[in-house]
């Protein structure tokens, strides 16, 4: 398994400042949205865990103090940042009314924490939750929710589980993991037991050495990839690869919490009002189906057309999954 390593001493807390200046030179085609067409947000940062989060605010076209407006928290892809996808959709619901906030979750992006690139679902359910604290003391906030994107679809639901601040929560294109998936990804038990044996001994480099050993995220035909699909937007230098700010690398660490995944497991517990928006050429659609099935509140779910990709930056598809989000947002939190 190719893998690389960096080390602590070689973050520290210039992972920030360095991150602010990478983010500059994203690309734009034509019908393809990205966070840099979107209204110019705001820089805001606030507790979380041990550490803290940075996100990206947009407030809505001649925003007022005085007035009440939803405000929502938004979480992207695996490894994503928040000038990606969730840059893409917080702008779209800011344009519809609606404060909005991307987020890097904790090891991401400009967010803290020192193991770069470690997936956690607990950290990142936290990271929403302070969010959504964040957004509840804004005076002009009338109810706080969650839009999760891809994998955040599914990290919203561990989130919605607990928090009472989850007024309301949607999903786009969510990926919905549980165990027979995961055994299905990744070559069954020989598969699993290989990276958990693999994850548990980068995590003893790291706590022995500091060191981080990654692999790919995203490459295609790579099988110590996390996928090794076509994975054109992040292969798309004019997409999602042009965001500097992101890395396409996954602690080898992060293994173990990674195929404990298991958003289906959280979704008989989640009672506020959703929205599940998804397709038959998204992401496991059949998974997003029984996840829809097994919530426990008031629920929709929104069928449409679009390839997995289309919706986190064609214009089109985007759009109009922002007009479905936002109206459920606006009855719900409104």
């Amino acid at each position: 398994m190719p893998i690389t390593s960096i080390t602590r001493r070689n973050l520290g807390l210039a992972v920030g400042a360095t991150a602010v200046l990478l983010s500059a030179g994203e690309n734009t085609m034509a019908l393809t949205l990205t966070e840099r067409t979107q209204p110019v947000p705001e820089k805001v940062s606030f507790e979380s865990g041990d550490g803290f989060v940075v996100a990206n605010l947009y407030l809505p076209e001649g925003h007022d103090p005085s007035r009440r407006y939803p405000a929502v928290a938004v979480g992207g892809s695996l490894t994503s940042v928040k000038e990606q996808m969730g840059g893409n959709y917080a702008g779209e619901l800011a344009r519809r009314g609606i404060i909005a906030l991307a987020i890097d979750y904790r090891n991401y992006g400009e967010s803290s924490g020192a193991m770069r690139q470690f997936e956690d679902q607990a950290s990142k359910a936290e990271d929403l939750s302070a969010a959504l604290r964040y957004l509840k003391k804004r005076s002009e906030v009338a109810g706080t929710g969650i839009l999760g994107i891809c994998t955040s679809g599914g990290t919203a639901l561990y989130t919605a589980a607990k928090d009472p601040n989850v007024g309301a929560l949607a999903t786009v294109a969510g990926f919905f993991s549980d165990p027979e998936l995961v055994s299905k990804m990744f070559g069954g038990k020989e598969g699993i037991d290989s990276r958990i044996a693999a994850s548990r001994e980068a995590r003893k480099r790291y706590d022995d050495e500091g060191v981080i050993q990654t692999v790919f995220a995203y490459m295609p035909n790579d099988k110590t990839a996390v996928s090794s699909g076509p994975n054109e937007y992040y292969m798309d230098h004019s997409r999602g690869g042009s965001v500097r700010a992101w890395r396409n690398e996954f602690a080898v660490m992060a293994w173990e919490p990674w195929l404990a995944f298991d958003p289906l497991a959280q979704a008989p517990h989640v009672t506020a009002p959703a929205l599940v928006v998804h397709s038959d050429g998204a992401a496991f659609p059949d998974q997003a189906r029984k996840m829809y099935g097994l919530l426990a509140g008031p629920k929709e779910s929104h069928w449409t057309e679009g390839k997995h990709y289309d919706f986190y930056d064609q214009a089109e598809t985007v759009r109009q999954a922002a007009d479905r989000v936002a109206s459920h947002f606006h009855s719900k939190l409104g």
